[in-house]
């Protein structure tokens, strides 16, 4: 169970103050060797309590920059090398190294070889108490720079966690993430795929193809749902469709069982075409289409989201696909140039547009599309 609670006051400046030593540590202020402030003069200091300063020393010693010696006080353990050496490594956390990410990471790597810097990563499986740890592992790692897919779209406050993470003591780039609802107060530096057009270029493509009962079939329970159907949402507008069924499940619940219900609900609406995402999803709803004797994409036309494994379907499916690639390479290209300049500079929003790979699913001209056009 991932605890979505918002932090209190006092956990918020626990972690505020261990970042902030953990800085100080790295950039060299206190050497290896030299004896850190004690606990009663770093309370007077910042005006917090001994309990709070006591457990942010307790964060460091577990991540062994520095180390507490009986009767003589704390001291820093990291060497003068470890910190000049700090700026050149970039920190990267994802929630998952299996699917979609794995391309990103491919990109990032590139980049941060091409600089000749080092590259420490970490995954947090979805789950908010491992992403919090692992980002300290990062930053204990001696990363200048990190480059974060955190969670946001499951939090209460999605606000407040960003400006925590701006908070942290190092440059952030954040990637396939943005805090869309926020407008101008989202101060975040991110790049991420514009998903609302890629939906767009979907329908738009079934629409130039003749159809007009045009379904949407995804699981609503991933961060990138949201955009998904407001892209959808929006090309039905613009080009006047009538209004048809939508499909949406939790990734968990998604199995052939489901598929059979949703082809049934397309098929009694009078779909005869429909977006899916992802590919897992548009898998199932084909071999459901199979099961119930419609013919892909003869009946049923079929355009998947992601692009991971949509050419080995049964009929390989047309599919949008994000450009995961330069996506990480461009947010590690961004990190890097930050970390360089001490953090100054513009701060960088940007949106990577997606193209669609056209395949015999939609029945059009098979081809690669980057306009989204047979």
């Amino acid at each position: 169970m991932v605890d979505t609670r918002p932090q209190t006051a006092r956990e918020l400046k626990f972690r505020s103050l261990a970042a902030e030593l953990r800085r100080r540590v790295l950039d060299g202020t206190w050497p290896q060797g030299s004896k850190m402030p004690t606990e009663q003069a770093l309370a007077a200091e910042t005006g917090l309590s001994v309990t709070t300063v006591r457990r942010a020393y307790e964060v460091l010693v577990q991540q062994r920059l520095v180390e507490r010696r009986q009767g003589a006080g704390t001291f820093a353990t990291v060497r003068p090398a470890d910190a000049a050496s700090s700026r050149a490594v970039v920190g990267v956390l994802v929630p998952t190294t299996s699917l979609y990410y794995p391309r990103v990471l491919q990109g990032v790597e590139e980049a941060v070889a091409r600089a000749g810097a080092r590259l420490v990563r970490a995954s947090s499986h979805y789950d908010r108490a491992i992403e919090r740890d692992a980002i300290d592992h990062l930053l204990a790692a001696g990363a200048g720079g990190l480059l974060l897919v955190p969670m946001l779209h499951e939090l209460a406050d999605p606000l407040g966690r960003a400006a925590e993470l701006l908070d942290l003591p190092v440059p952030v780039v954040l990637m396939e993430r943005r805090l869309t609802a926020a407008g101008p107060r989202d101060a975040t530096e991110h790049v991420c795929t514009d998903h609302e057009s890629g939906a767009y270029l979907a329908v738009q493509h079934l629409h130039d193809l003749g159809h007009r009962r045009i379904a949407l079939v995804l699981r609503g329970d991933g961060p990138h749902a949201r955009p998904i159907t407001a892209g959808y949402d929006r090309a039905a507008a613009d080009l006047g469709l009538p209004t048809a069924v939508c499909v949406s499940e939790l990734r968990a619940d998604w199995d052939p069982w489901r598929a059979d219900a949703a082809i049934t609900a397309l098929h009694a609406d009078g779909v005869t075409a429909a977006l899916c995402f992802g590919d897992r999803e548009a898998s199932l709803v084909l071999g459901a289409a199979r099961r119930a004797g419609l013919r892909v994409p003869g009946d049923l036309a079929l355009v998947s989201y992601d692009n991971e494994f949509a050419d080995i379907a049964e009929v390989p499916l047309t599919a949008v696909s994000p450009p995961k690639f330069r996506l990480g390479r461009l947010a590690a290209e961004i990190l890097l140039q930050r970390m360089a300049h001490d953090g100054t500079g513009p701060v960088h929003q940007v949106q990577l547009r997606p193209e669609l790979v056209v395949r015999a699913s939609c029945g059009g001209e098979t081809s690669w599309s980057p306009r989204g056009s047979c």
